[in-house]
């Protein structure tokens, strides 16, 4: 069975590094002219399917925007993850899930296991249990060639207060990366990652042992900009996810009008790589 790491790696060559986020919230369903109700988040959800499928690498569904409207909602996540899925385009299911023993075996169940309705090539995961509590997750996602993104460094400026605190005389969110680089040691391609926000002027941990992939929010709306992510990571920008939502989905409803966004911010950042590595 083929590694998430090495799937990755695969699209990304292929398609570019952009991984488009899809967050149907009520504001977005308003701008869409779409009810407030699962009829609206299901056109809204899988219009942007129909726009990104086959043009990224990878999209990212949060979990959170279909919960909200209960199993209704559960099940048009279901056939988001398997259209994508069809489409062969990888999907990170952002569900930020972080519990211990059974309860995060259970989690793991849900998101990692071969056939589970929610299902997903990756998930986000919060380590601020313990590391250890992630074992379960990690485990299953090595024997289903499954990848998992560990938060570390994440874009909420009151992140800091955790992940920067000392420990051992190294940041939290250091002992995060460290841990996940372990992971990866022997990898040819890691399929252990982190998430790391593009709001942040300067790298605050080291990164340069991941040899995986890294999840960075805040492109767009949130401020970040695609020559900033070449100038924050440095030599570990061919490993990043420079992920977006509100900035592509903003372009809807129309689903063309949403890939010709996609494409251009998808540009926007394959220059910005190109100028940062030229740079460097």
């Amino acid at each position: 069975m083929e590694c998430f790491g090495a799937r990755l790696a695969t699209l990304t060559a292929e398609r570019g590094q952009l991984c488009v986020g899809i967050d149907p919230h009520p504001e977005m369903l308003t701008a869409w002219d779409l009810p407030l109700d699962v009829s609206g988040l299901e056109k809204c959800a899988r219009t942007m399917v129909e726009a990104v499928a086959g043009q990224v690498a990878v999209v990212k569904p949060q979990s959170a925007f279909f919960e909200a409207y209960g199993a209704a909602g559960i099940r048009v996540l279901e056939r988001v993850l398997a259209d994508c899925r069809e489409g062969g385009t990888l999907t990170l299911l952002d569900a930020k899930r972080g519990d211990i023993g059974s309860t995060m075996a259970a989690y793991a169940q849900a998101y990692l296991a071969e056939g589970a309705p929610l299902s997903a090539d990756a998930i986000t995961v919060s380590p601020y249990l313990g590391f250890d509590s992630l074992t379960p997750a990690i485990t299953l996602a090595a024997q289903n060639g499954r990848g998992v993104f560990v938060l570390a460094r994440t874009s909420n400026p009151a992140g800091a207060e955790v992940q920067l605190a000392e420990h051992d005389g190294r940041p939290v969110g250091q002992h995060v990366v460290d841990r996940v680089a372990e992971l990866n040691a022997e990898a040819e391609h890691g399929s252990y990652g982190i998430v790391y926000g593009l709001t942040h002027d300067a790298l605050d941990l080291d990164l340069s042992r991941l040899n995986g992939p890294i999840l960075v929010p805040g492109l767009g709306a949130q401020g970040g900009q695609p020559e900033h992510v070449g100038r924050l990571f440095g030599a570990q920008a061919p490993a990043t996810l420079p992920s977006t939502s509100r900035d592509v989905m903003s372009a809807g409803p129309d689903p063309v009008a949403v890939a010709e966004r996609v494409r251009t911010v998808a540009a926007q950042v394959r220059d910005g790589l190109g100028a940062a590595s030229v740079a460097g």
